[in-house]
This record gives structure tokens, sequence and C-alpha cells, in this order.
């Protein structure tokens, strides 16, 4: 009876076993349908979305020759076509790689030559950040059997990662050497950047791995190094990585070149690989890079000055292009080159990406507003962040407006146009001020633009009577150079340093002769600082259209018929 007993026991354990293995498996069979299908509509997806792109591209291509003249803008959107391109191919790829679709063909060619001109292919996207760039191909040439699709990818991904992540400035080199036997390639990539923690290292390789080890501002889907790795297994290679913090990384791809090394099916004897195909997608971009110390293309006559600062090229190129036909705009493609255009242009308002390397939007910002000198410039912030938090945070540094991507241009341009006109009504609030407004002007409490003036004000009223005070006696009383004394004082009032000098006198002018309609014109031109009574009487008809002698004659007359 006990045995019977125990064989039951195990009887239901073996079952219950069973029951649990079987279940997991059929939930694991499930999820791996429905990855599958998934990985199935994107492929669809993907492959949809690239023949629309091609007949974009081709478009693009008949307007260029009907058209030639807008070749910068084809430029540009071309760049865009082939940037969606690469991404969809890179999604194409990592779809046929979780469904064990990607296949390998290779066929003989020159591998070195190969990786050399892909290598150049990427140049102009590592110069774009003012990176050094080096090829180097030990032997210079030798024959052997390679994927070319497979290895463009690989050494796309590999080089577009260390021009993304090295330091600008920086150096990023390209190497390919053999082994004694000649049978396999090795290929290091190396930048100088931050380098990676031990930490992230484990999952360097992992899918939507977001490459946020290097602590930079920087866009990717995630796919890059994964799709790499894939492509490098599938070539029957390896892949190692070496990074030390603070000086750099190093990725090594040994990739067998020798026949023997592939299946027959993986071979194909019939092509050589074709020098004359284009072998990726990549444009020459430095044709469409723009020179951020260039003063703005075909100004627009008394048009507002702009400061453009975003670190994607394209977004950069595109406001630039769409804002320019209404005012002077000038770019920087982060914070630290903004501060530069600031401090060696005239500007009137900046526009500013948040994330950015370097010095990123808050911090420029904050400089700006710290700096006395340019604190009264207005600054539009652009972000992706939709968190209420990071809209305060931009408001608490110091920014005039707060614009979240994506934004469409005509929703920028009126808080352009906004920031414009409160500054044209505080310029016509100013002129109109009689010298009592002034004086009271001084004594409230002002904005940061109020607070400059009101002190601009205090100087000139204080020395009223001095003839020889001029911009460079303000300047100094103001302890800023008098080139800044200009730039800001023009911003807020829209008058330069001496016309605004006189606009005061001229008003001081007309309230003592309110006071005492007695005076002598001349003792009330040397009373505001005028040694030539002239002088005084034509910038006093100029201002207020009548005599000083009239003016003072009518007042009396008033008096007397009270």
């Amino acid at each position: 009876m006990d045995n019977r007993l125990l064989l039951a026991l195990i009887i239901m354990v073996i079952l219950t076993i069973i029951l649990l293995v079987g279940r997991r498996l059929y939930l694991r069979s499930q999820r791996v349908r429905r990855r599958l299908h998934l990985s199935a509509i994107f492929t669809n997806i993907t492959h949809e979305l690239l023949t629309p792109l091609s007949v974009i591209s081709a478009s693009v291509d008949k307007l260029r020759d009907t058209e030639p003249q807008y070749s910068h803008e084809y430029d540009m959107m071309q760049f865009n076509i082939q940037r969606m391109v690469r991404l969809l191919q890179q999604i194409l790829e990592t779809s046929k790689s979780d469904a064990g679709q990607l296949r390998l063909l290779v066929a003989q060619g020159d591998v070195m030559k190969y990786i050399r001109q892909t290598a150049e292919c990427l140049e102009p996207l590592i110069g774009k950040k003012d990176m050094k760039f080096s090829i180097n191909c030990q032997p210079e040439s030798m024959m052997g059997w390679i994927d070319t699709d497979k290895l463009d990818k690989i050494i796309y991904n590999l080089l577009s990662n260390a021009a993304k992540y090295g330091k600008e400035g920086g150096t990023v080199s390209i190497s390919a050497i053999t082994n004694d036997k000649y049978d396999e390639v090795e290929i290091k990539v190396s930048d100088d950047g931050d380098g990676i923690s031990a930490k992230q290292m484990k999952h360097l390789f992992k899918r939507f791995h977001d490459g946020d080890y290097r602590q930079h501002q920087t866009n990717g889907t995630g796919l890059g190094l994964s799709l790499t790795r894939d492509l490098v297994y599938l070539n029957r290679g390896t892949i190692t990585c070496h990074s030390e913090e603070g000086k750099g990384t190093e990725f090594i791809v040994r990739l067998p070149i020798k026949k023997e090394a592939f299946a027959p099916d993986q071979i194909d004897e019939k092509h050589k690989i074709d020098f004359n195909i284009p072998k990726n997608t990549i444009v020459d971009i430095n044709t469409i890079v723009p020179d951020v110390n260039a003063d703005p293309e075909d100004p627009i006559e008394d048009g507002y000055k702009l400061l453009v600062v975003e670190d994607n090229l394209e977004l950069l190129m595109l406001m630039q292009q769409l804002l320019k036909t209404t005012y002077h705009v000038y770019i920087a493609r982060n914070g630290a080159e903004a501060i530069k255009v600031i401090h060696e242009k005239e500007l009137d308002l900046i526009i500013s990406d948040v994330m950015m390397p370097e010095m990123d939007g808050i911090e420029l910002t904050k400089a700006v507003k710290a700096d006395p000198n340019y604190n009264h410039l207005p600054i539009i912030l652009l972000t992706a962040k939709t968190q209420e938090e990071d809209e305060k945070e931009a408001l608490q540094s110091g920014a005039d407006e707060y614009l979240r991507k994506p934004f469409r241009l005509g929703d920028l341009k009126l808080r352009i146009d906004n920031i414009i006109e409160n500054r044209k009504r505080m310029q016509t609030e100013f002129s109109q001020f009689s010298a009592e407004e002034e004086v009271k002007h001084i004594a409230k409490a002002p904005s940061p633009d109020e607070a400059f003036v009101n002190q601009v004000l205090a100087n000139i009223h204080k020395h009223i009577d001095d003839e020889t005070y001029d911009r460079d006696a303000l300047a100094a009383d103001m302890g800023t150079s008098a080139s800044t004394l200009y730039n800001k004082l023009r911003s807020i009032t829209g008058m330069n340093v001496s016309a605004f000098i006189r606009d005061v006198r001229m008003k001081e002018a007309r309230r003592l002769g309110m006071e005492n309609p007695n005076l002598r014109v001349s003792d009330l031109a040397y009373s505001v600082g005028f040694h030539d009574p002239r002088y005084f009487a034509t910038c006093f008809k100029k201002q207020f259209g009548i005599q000083p002698k009239e003016f003072l004659e009518s007042l009396q007359q008033k008096g007397q018929g009270k």
C-alpha cells in the first residue's frame, strides 16, 4: 500500500512537472511567435518606407537638373533621405537577425582597398566635429573574400560611433592589418573620447543600449553595436572592445578572408568586387556644413540679428535657411561656439537647443544672463523634453521663451516677433518719457533691462550740466566698454549712446523751462550741458518742434493769463 501511494505521488509530481514545463514552453513559443510576427511587420514597414524614399530621392535629383540654383537645399534633402535609408536598413538587418534570416555572400576583391575607400567616404562625417582622421592599411593591397554589404555596415557603425562619442577636435583612427598567413584581417577603430566605464561595458552590445555610458547628449537607435556584433559573428569573426575612462575606446574586429572559411552557399564565384560602385550611402557633407564664423547670407536691411544654436547639423541648416528670409541669422553648433559669436557679433536674440555637447542650452542661458554685458539678450530655448520640471528649469535659468520639439516654424516666428514687439514697445515708452517720468522710473523696482537703463539715466542726470560728459565717460561710469554700452542700449531703447544722452538733456531742458519760464535760452542750454546755445536751439526744435525761445515765451504768457 505504501509503495502504491509513493508511486502515485511520484506520478503526480512528474505530471505536475510536465504540465509546468509544457506551459512554460507554450508561453515561450507564443512569445517567439509574437516576436517573429512583430519582426515581420517591421520588415514589411521598412520595405514600404524605402520605396517612397527612393522616389523622393529621384525627384530631388530631377529638381536639381531643372532648378540647379537651389543646390544647398537639395544637398540637405539628400543628406536626410540617405540618413533615413541608413536607419531603415539598420532596422531591417536587425529584424533579419532576430528571425535568423541574415545571409552571408562573399566575393573576391581587394580587401584593403575596399576598407580604405569605405573609410574615406566617412571622413566628412568625422570632419564636421573638427576631428583628425587617419586610415592605415597594411599591406596597402591584398585580395580576399568579403561580403561588402556587411563589412560596410560594420565599418560605418564603428566609425560613426567614434565620431558621435569622441571629443570635438580629437582624433579617430582606423587600421587594417593581416596575420602572417594572410587569411584574416584585423580592423581597429579607436577614438580619444571619454571612454566606457567597466559597469557599462557589460551592456555594450545589448540591443537598445543607448550609449549614455559616454554621458554625451546624442541621438541614436541603440541598434548599432548590437547589429555590428551580429554581422561580425555572421562573418565568423570576433569583436572586442578595450576602453579606459578619460582616455578613449578601441574596437577590434577580426574577420576571416580565406575562401575556405565559408560554406559553398556563402560564396559568389561569378562576381568580383566592383570598386566603381559606391560602397555606402554617405554623401560628401563638407559641401553643406555651414561656416559658423560666416556673416549671414543676403542680409535683410535693418533686420534683427538672431543667433541659432543647435548641434543637429540638419536642423541647424534648415532653421538658418527658413529664418534668413526675415532676419540676419548667425549660427553655432554648441554653447561654447555660441559664446564666441555673442562676444564678436551684435545680436538681438538667441535661439538655442537645450541638449548639446560641451555647453548645453541651460548652461548657455545662465552664462549669458550672468554677464552684465549681454544679459539683455532674450533667449528662446528649444527642447525635446516634455516634463514640467524641464520647462521650469529652463525658465529659472533666465530663458524668455520655451518651445518643445517638434515645433512649427510659425510658432517659433511668433515667439521671436513677440519678443521683438515687446522691445519696440519698451523703446517707444522710453522715447516718450518726460524728465519727471524718467526720475519716477528710476525709483521703481525694475526688470534687469530697466535696471540697466535706470543706471544709465542716473549717471547722465548726475552729469547733466557737464558738456564733456560723453559716451566714453558714461561707459566708464557703467563699468563696461563703449561698444558693449552701445549694443545693449541700442537693443533696449533703439537709440545709440550719443542720441540717448542728447534725448535725456533735451527732456531735462524742457522740464527746467516749465519750472522757470523766465530763464534765458543760454542759461537753459548751459544747465543741460550745451556750451553752444545755437546748437542747443537746433536740437530742441528737432525734438519738440518748437524753438526754445518760443517755448519759454508761451509758458510766460500762460502764467500771465492766470
